[in-house]
Parts: C-alpha cells; structure tokens; sequence
C-alpha cells in the first residue's frame, strides 16, 4: 500500500533532523526514500515513534475530528499553518503540551510565563521556540542558541540557484540583537535538494518558493501557504519577545 499524503509529508520534514540525529529513531534513510516514492514498508511505524511532533499531531486530528495523527489536513497545520490550529482549545492545547513534555527542565515555567496563551498553537514554530530549552540560552554569549532556533523552525524562501544536489535559497534569516529576536535581510543560503536518485521536490527550478527544515529543502509552496508560515512565524517571534522581554 502507498503511503498517504499525510504520511510523506510528515517523513520530509521529520527527515533533516532525523538525519542529524536530533530527534526520531535511527535509519533516517528510510525516511528519506519513503519520502521520496521509493522504500516505505515500516515507515508509518517510525513516524510515529517522532515523540516532538505526536502530542501535536494528535490534538490536532482530535480538533479535526479524524482518528490519524498523520492526516494530511493535520500534518500540513502543524508544520506550516492553517485555520485548523485556531480550532483548538486554549487550555485543551496547554494542558496536552504540559502532559507531554511537564517533565521537561523549564517546560512548565514557560508554559506559565507565557504573555498571551490565547495567541499560542499547537504547531512546530510553537514547540521550537517554547518547548525546546533554545530560546532561555538566548544571550549566553554564544550563537549557537540563535543558530539552532533559525535552522530548526520551518522557514521559506525562493531558489536562485541548482547545482548538482545542492540549491541556492533566498529566505530571511532568524536575528538576535541582544534583547530581541527578528527576520533579518534576505540572504541565499545553500541546501540540499537531492541525494543520490532521492529528492522531495522533483525538477527544482530557480523562482520556485520552498519550505526548508535544517538544512534541506522539504516542498514546494504556493503563495496562501508562504503568508500561512510567515504569519505564524511572526506571531511566534512577537510571543517569544514579549516573553522575553518579561524575564528582563
């Protein structure tokens, strides 16, 4: 049986960081084939052992009232945005993030602390920038935190350039001045598309607008899904400020 929409989409973006061995279990080049049309028996078993994103994925099916955490309606939500997110319940979202990841050092003081929670949903920019410890070891003296939070969050851009297996992309990077976090000036970084006969966005193409997680380009976007993750990134850049503005 073919994987289903839901499914492929969540194995590109689960993939990168997979493959760096942050998060998922090992063989991140199942996923890589699984989501390219290639391999794919088992793969349904893997995605769901990606402990970061399952909390989401199921409040999100429950909102939408699917029994498949990997529905294609709910994994699209929580990796890029959509009206789905606003469908669910405050405190149904916070009490589900609290169960899941409460035992975390900081998580619940986060959870508390934050200054709008009614702004808050239950997406990947959210679990990046509140779950994960990154944003509190902002200011250490160290680029490191910055760098983690702009390479993990899903980010857009548009490609100027393919060679080989890597391609050139237009996007705007993630800026910490000291006090506050921002979208900088647009710059062209480079990623992978491709390896071996594996890619994710067939016939890569210069104008094309993608989606890219760490360091590889996960999909193309049409224009109603770039202002869907551009919004959602503002919204949760503006929250972490305010919240960290707060701490000061």
């Amino acid at each position: 049986m073919a994987l289903s929409p839901g499914e492929v989409l969540f194995a590109r973006y689960a993939f990168p960081p997979n493959d760096l061995g942050h998060c998922g279990p090992p063989g991140a080049e199942r996923l890589l084939a699984g989501a390219a049309g290639g391999e794919h028996r088992g793969l349904r078993a893997r995605l769901e052992q990606f402990e970061g994103a399952w909390p989401y994925l199921s409040l999100l099916a429950g909102t939408a009232g699917v029994d498949d955490g990997l529905d294609a309606e709910v994994v699209t939500a929580y990796w890029l945005g959509g009206e789905l997110l606003d469908r669910l319940a405050t405190a149904a979202f916070l009490a589900g993030v609290a169960r899941a990841f409460g035992a975390q050092p900081g998580v619940r003081e986060r959870l508390a602390q934050l200054p709008d929670p009614a702004a808050a949903r239950a997406d990947h920019v959210f679990h990046v920038f509140v779950v994960y410890p990154w944003v509190g070891l902002l200011g250490s003296g160290s680029d490191v935190p910055r760098s983690v939070l702009d390479s993990c969050r899903v980010r857009w851009g548009t490609v100027v350039s393919v060679e080989g297996q890597s391609a050139g992309v237009r996007s705007r990077p993630l800026t910490w001045d000291g006090s506050a976090l921002g979208l900088g000036a647009e710059r062209v970084e480079e990623c992978c598309w491709a390896r071996a006969e594996h890619t994710f966005v067939r016939g890569l193409r210069p104008g094309d607008q993608v989606s890219l997680h760490w360091n590889w380009v996960c999909d193309r976007l049409d224009d109603d899904r770039v202002r869907a993750l551009s919004a959602r990134t503002h919204r949760q850049v503006a929250l972490t400020n305010a919240w960290l503005a707060g701490r000061r």
